[in-house]
């Protein structure tokens, strides 16, 4: 396991989550995983090949986007979201990690030879979530509108209730060295074209009415990515009721009809 690690510059930790289905495997992330074992994501899918599913196994159904249950992260990737959301990737260092982890600092180089390694690992993280989250969503639509309408909840959601990885996905991605700052920025990319290609389709099929389509898709993606700035879990609304809004906010954005 730790040579594979190695070989894909992932923790150990990250390749026991996927293979334990604890975290998604993107197309990205299934194209790395064939690469790294010589062999073709074709061929990783055959029947009878023990592969990590698409997404958790426990969320398996049709709300399976909109399940959130607590993540099985290792002591490490754990104490790195905590101490990054506190006082910053820059902030931050291997010691201060180790002491959250309640681990050595040697222990921590184990399993992850720089704080870098660390950071990368949790936006993979961060957006295999939101890709299969996401893709999830859209799949049980057939209409351009719904279809916006469930990716809208499912990134409004995801960033109320994995408000931490979020919060490091918005604000640390200038920490990124290459060339993995150009590769994630891509994965980030391709969830603003989901959003932005619905909001096409609607109103090239007459079910809107929006004469700035691109910008119009940047201020909903903006608008969910702001929510973990000011979402309270505690608060009066619940994570549910702010998706729901935030969705009907999207289509009334792009003028959809009834």
């Amino acid at each position: 396991m730790r040579e594979l690690a190695r070989r894909m510059q992932v923790s150990p930790g990250t390749i026991c989550a996927v293979e334990k289905g604890t975290t998604g495997l993107s197309l990205t992330r299934l194209e790395q995983f064939a690469d790294a074992l010589g062999t073709t994501p074709t061929e990783l899918l055959q029947p009878g090949r023990n592969t990590p599913a698409t997404a958790p196994a426990d969320t398996a159904g049709a709300a399976h986007w909109r399940s959130f249950p607590p993540m099985d992260l290792d002591a490490v990737t754990a104490a790195a979201i905590a101490t990054f959301v506190d006082t910053g990737y820059h902030g931050s260092t291997m010691r201060t990690i180790a002491q959250r982890a309640g681990m050595s600092l040697s222990g921590v180089y184990h399993y992850y030879p720089s704080k870098q390694l660390i950071l990368v690992t949790i936006l993979d993280l961060t957006m295999d979530e939101v890709e299969w989250r996401t893709h999830g969503a859209a799949a049980e639509a057939d209409e351009p509108l719904r279809r916006l309408q469930f990716e809208v909840e499912a990134l409004a959601l995801f960033h109320t209730l994995r408000a931490d990885l979020a919060f490091i996905g918005s604000s640390e991605m200038r920490s990124l060295e290459q060339p993995d700052r150009t590769r994630i920025a891509g994965r980030r990319s391709a969830i603003q074209h989901l959003i932005d290609r619905d909001i096409r389709a609607a109103i090239a099929e007459g079910s809107a009415l929006c004469s700035t389509p691109l910008e119009t898709g940047r201020a909903i993606s903006t608008m969910c990515t702001s929510l973990p700035q000011w979402f309270d879990t505690s608060g009066p609304t619940s994570a549910q009721e702010i998706a729901e809004r935030y969705a009907q906010m999207a289509l009334q954005m792009i003028g959809a009809s009834g």
